[in-house]
């Protein structure tokens, strides 16, 4: 046996000795009897790495998976961090969900534990919770934080810690570093847990029962922005909750709204982590969404929604003229969420992300409103919204294309369930007047031109050079015969245009470049930090006549959009 072998054997036994799980203690067990040596290289190479979207990873034994010793260690980690900088931690306390994947419920009670065993209170959901719904309660609760264990839509072997600061918002730089610090900090260290019962004996423990969710649902339904009603009764809609936490209170808030007509997808709707009826539970992938198009056409349906497990985002399918239905891409839905909230309050504050669709910011000039743009992320969106927004000028709406979308600001991140219900009655509104989205669509592009957005992900030989170094040493001058307008370097924190004048982007650093060009379209380049691929974003604006039809145009947009993707991946640095 090497001496690094050695070492690791001996990484490993100190690890099963802290373990407080026997299944994952007897799964490193057999991999040293079984000198799998390797796949334990691989489980203790490094720790999973703890970043602004908290920290997701497959479950597992061992320092780079999800399990209950890299729970409670993060969970340790994040109340230090929290003693050490919220005033008043200890008593405001940390809010606590989690989802309906196997471990979860675990994963959250280890989480409650060693923060009580830190004199922190914690509001723990006494069943699974929609992540809006955990992220509610730091501001309904003045919390100091919020945690929601969770894997959103990654597949079934997947789990995730995600963190809420006080504001309510997903935390971002300087906390996700100084948490991480002593989550470090914290695997060095005896760990100290207290039990549930002794925290609800002594006080730390508040469960959050039905009262708590029915405080949330309340909420929405006195929200002024989802007051709009136009003969709800006559719409009827499909809904699956994938297999996720979202169902009951979704069903609740529509049948509040008058909805009466609403077709659950019944294979879909409790939860279960395995996801046996989807290869992929997020609603963005091929087929996840073909049972509920199948429901909304067996009811004669309108509309179809899908919210993703933890029902933190939305997807939408409407019938077409010709009876099938299509999907909306995640810009078409927040295009037409802007829009019609936009209606209703036009004087308010807007945003969404550099790689989003642009139409946004022409939508919020017209009706009087102000827009703003982040970086990807949704922490990025509501974060700088609490910056922006003013007495004058409230915050009213976000969105990411990856089907994220947050109204008004009782949840400051991107809630699936207000989306939902405020998509409804958008369609109600519609069907009233003999209208439907196609026809709102059709509308706006009339108005601003016909936005068509593409993404594409492009793996890279292992020894490709850096696209983004090459992209900046020998810039580019045109794309498809069109010319480079503009040139943003998120990473430079400069902004050039033909001529070479530089303008200062306000945005923080990231390696992200965007290509403006004179026909209205737009190529936005992210290369990978950790792997040899890079993901393109594409957006291509084309006019739209009187007397065209939406899929017409939308053909002639795909047309457009294919010969400039082509286009460009040629000409990329090889």
């Amino acid at each position: 046996m090497t001496a690094h072998i050695q070492q690791l054997r001996a990484h490993v036994m100190e690890w099963i000795a802290r373990d407080p799980e026997p299944n994952t203690q007897q799964e490193l067990t057999q991999l040293i009897d079984s000198e799998s040596w390797d796949v334990l290289e691989d489980r203790f190479s490094g720790r999973l790495a703890f970043g602004t979207a908290g920290l997701r990873g497959v479950v597992g034994a061992g320092p780079a998976r999800m399990n209950r010793l890299v729970i409670q260690e993060i969970a340790a980690g994040l109340g230090q961090y929290l003693l050490n900088t919220v005033p008043e931690a200890q008593v405001r306390g940390v809010v606590v969900g989690y989802d309906g994947r196997p471990d979860s419920r675990q994963f959250a009670e280890d989480t409650a534990q060693a923060l009580m065993a830190k004199g922190i209170h914690v509001y723990l959901t006494h069943d699974v919770a929609a992540t809006p719904i955990a992220a509610f309660g730091v501001k309904h609760l003045n919390a100091a934080a919020a945690v929601v264990v969770t894997a959103s839509h990654n597949p079934p072997e997947y789990n995730g810690f995600k963190v809420y600061w006080e504001n309510g918002a997903q935390i971002i730089p300087p906390h996700d570093a100084g948490i991480a610090i002593e989550i470090d900090h914290a695997a060095t260290v005896p760990l100290q847990l207290m039990s549930l019962e002794e925290g609800e004996s002594k006080g730390y423990l508040t469960w959050l029962d039905e009262a708590y969710y029915a405080a949330y649902q309340h909420m929405q339904e006195d929200s002024e922005l989802l007051t709009n009603h136009h003969q709800p009764e006559a719409l009827k809609l499909a809904y699956t909750a994938m297999h996720g936490v979202g169902a009951n209170m979704a069903e609740a808030l529509l049948a509040s709204k008058g909805f009466a007509h609403v077709y659950s997808v019944a294979s879909q709707r409790e939860p279960d982590g395995t996801f046996p009826t989807v290869n992929f539970p997020n609603p963005e992938e091929p087929g996840a969404m073909d049972l509920v198009i199948a429901e909304a056409n067996q009811q004669g349906a309108d509309i179809a929604f899908a919210n993703d497990p933890d029902a933190d985002r939305l997807a939408v399918a409407a019938r077409r003229p010709d009876g099938e239905f299509q999907m909306l891409t995640g810009d078409q839905v927040g295009t037409l969420l802007g829009h019609y909230l936009l209606a209703q309050q036009p004087k308010s504050l807007v945003g969404n992300t550099i790689v989003s669709s642009s139409l946004l910011a022409k939508i919020a000039n017209a009706a009087g409103g102000d827009y703003y743009k982040t970086l990807t992320g949704f922490k990025w969106l509501t974060n700088v919204a609490m910056e922006k927004q003013t007495i004058n000028t409230p915050f009213l709406f976000a969105y990411e294309e990856a089907l994220g979308y947050t109204l008004g600001t009782a949840v400051w991140d991107k809630d699936g369930l207000s989306a939902l219900v405020a998509f409804a009655q958008l369609a109600a509104e519609l069907k009233e007047k003999g209208q439907s989205v196609w026809d709102r669509l059709t509308a706006i592009y009339r108005q601003h031109g016909f936005y068509f957005n593409a993404q594409k992900s492009i793996a890279l030989r292992p020894d490709t050079p850096n696209i983004g170094q090459a992209l900046r040493e020998t810039p580019p001058t045109q794309i498809a015969g069109q010319t480079i307008v503009l040139t943003e370097d998120y990473q430079r924190g400069m902004a050039v245009d033909a001529s070479g004048t530089e303008t200062a982007l306000t945005l923080p650093s990231s390696d992200v470049l965007i290509f403006q060009l004179d026909d209205q379209s737009r190529v936005i380049v992210r290369p990978s930090g950790t792997e040899p691929k890079i993901k393109c974003y594409y957006e291509v604006v084309t006019e739209m006549a009187e007397d065209e039809d939406y899929f017409t145009a939308e053909k002639a947009a795909k047309a457009k959009m294919m010969a400039l993707m082509s286009a460009h991946q040629a000409a990329l640095p090889q």
